[in-house]
């Protein structure tokens, strides 16, 4: 909504807005350009006309601001239709959708399109630091934007992607998440489905070979020309890694090799989404041997794996993940990257499938490659109690607050560790909070 809220701001629009526990990187851009934020979801905002109110899907009935909304004569609309409505339906869309990795492969097909003189305009739920903004509209007809399986809004049950009137459509992987409103993977499989549909027959339908649950998907019905990305020459573009953190890896096409990657990214999903940018890039007439030299430069994601500081040989990192698959993945990466140095990660379980305990049977699982793992462990969390149990036997450690967290971790990093704090929340910061703990 942030980056809709840009989008709108460029096109022309008075903007303003509502929300609460706003937190960077987003709110600094949003004052940086001047768009009013409101505090909290009471209906003082609707005290003028307003032209358009955009509704976001976190919005729900009983809300003051909505039941005002919806007493009154206010046109308004879910923020996927404004978006296709006023923006995408007159340009050539990139769409970057899956369970995992749809912020870092959008972010990074619009380097590779900027790198090449193309001046995409595009729509990411992260900050790239190659751009320092999360959106940007430009003249040029390519618009490269991050396609969430999310509903669209309280009154509209849709998926967002299946408004973005996509020309190129990347699926990165499909595995159950958002168990507030999809009740099973079969759920979140026919909402793909339908995305496939809006696909016209003269675009492109960019597929992960290695994931069953795509191809699936794909068995329903395909209407559009597909290209596959994997890692085996059963794809179409494929790649064969030379270095266990996957840093260093070889692209092929059609079992032919093109070029060989050297990037400071770690971790197999980080390659695949590589794949997934430089297939999709073709259909911009760029070529492998020059999306991979692009790519080489590109500079990640603010909280992808972000350095935030290292203090007394202890580094420090922000990382989105808050899937058990996603989290696991990461570990694996920079565990390969750092050897037999102690690797701390600690989890907040903040999504509302963490919170309601979906993934919890599967998180032990994927923090075992860490050295040491920590959970938070709210009151409000409804977990199990064999969940807990089952951590403990693994040696997972929890902490019930922010301060309790820090403490634990001054006493058990060791010099030379590397700590990662995942959260696709704000984390209260915690991550900036142990740095200045380490420099007292």
């Amino acid at each position: 909504m942030g980056g809709l809220a840009v989008l709108a701001r460029s096109l022309g629009f008075e903007v303003s807005g509502s929300d609460q526990n706003v937190y960077p990187p987003m709110s600094t851009q949003l004052h940086n350009l001047g768009i009013k934020m409101h505090q909290g979801y009471d209906d003082s905002i609707l005290c003028q006309r307003y032209d358009e109110v955009v509704v976001g899907n976190v919005m729900t009935r009983g809300m003051p601001v909505i039941e005002s909304l919806l007493a009154s004569t206010q046109h308004f609309s879910s923020g996927p239709q404004w978006l296709g409505d006023y923006l995408l339906r007159h340009k050539n869309v990139f769409a970057v959708a899956g369970t995992h990795g749809k912020t870092t492969t959008s972010s990074m097909l619009a380097w590779i399109l900027e790198d090449n003189n193309q001046n995409p305009g595009f729509l990411i739920g992260g900050v790239a630091q190659d751009f320092d903004v999360s959106a940007r509209l430009t003249d040029s007809d390519s618009f490269v934007i991050e396609a969430d399986e999310y509903d669209s809004a309280f009154f509209d049950k849709r998926s967002k992607f299946v408004h973005y009137h996509a020309n190129i459509a990347i699926l990165n992987n499909l595995e159950f998440d958002h168990a507030d409103i999809f009740e099973n993977l079969e759920a979140i499989k026919r909402q793909f489905h339908h995305f496939v549909r809006t696909i016209p027959n003269t675009g492109l339908l960019v597929v992960n070979n290695d994931d069953a649950n795509l191809k699936s998907v794909l068995a329903i019905g395909c209407w559009t020309p597909v290209i596959t990305f994997g890692s085996d020459d059963s794809a179409d573009i494929y790649a064969l890694a030379n270095s266990l953190d996957y840093s260093d890896f070889d692209v092929y096409y059609q079992s032919k090799k093109q070029y060989s990657m050297q990037w400071d990214l770690t971790g197999k999903h980080n390659m695949l989404n590589a794949l997934a940018a430089i297939a999709a890039a073709r259909q911009a007439d760029i070529s492998i041997a020059d999306s991979v030299k692009s790519l080489q430069s590109f500079q990640g994601i603010k909280r992808r794996m972000e350095l935030i500081g290292t203090v007394n040989n202890i580094t420090v990192y922000d990382d989105f993940a808050h899937h058990p698959t996603a989290i696991a993945t990461t570990i694996e990466g920079i565990k390969n990257k750092i050897g037999n140095k102690q690797l701390i990660v600690v989890v907040e379980p903040r999504s509302n499938s963490m919170r309601s305990g979906v993934h919890a049977q599967a998180l032990p699982a994927s923090l075992q490659q860490a050295d040491l793992a920590i959970v938070m462990n709210y009151p409000e969390l409804t977990w199990q109690k064999e969940v807990f149990n089952q951590m403990a036997t693994n040696g997972v450690k929890t902490a019930d607050s922010i301060e309790g967290l820090l403490s634990l971790l001054i006493k058990v990093a060791q010099a030379d560790s590397h700590v990662v704090f995942m959260s696709n929340g704000g984390f209260d910061d915690a991550p900036r909070r142990f740095i200045k703990h380490l420099q007292c």
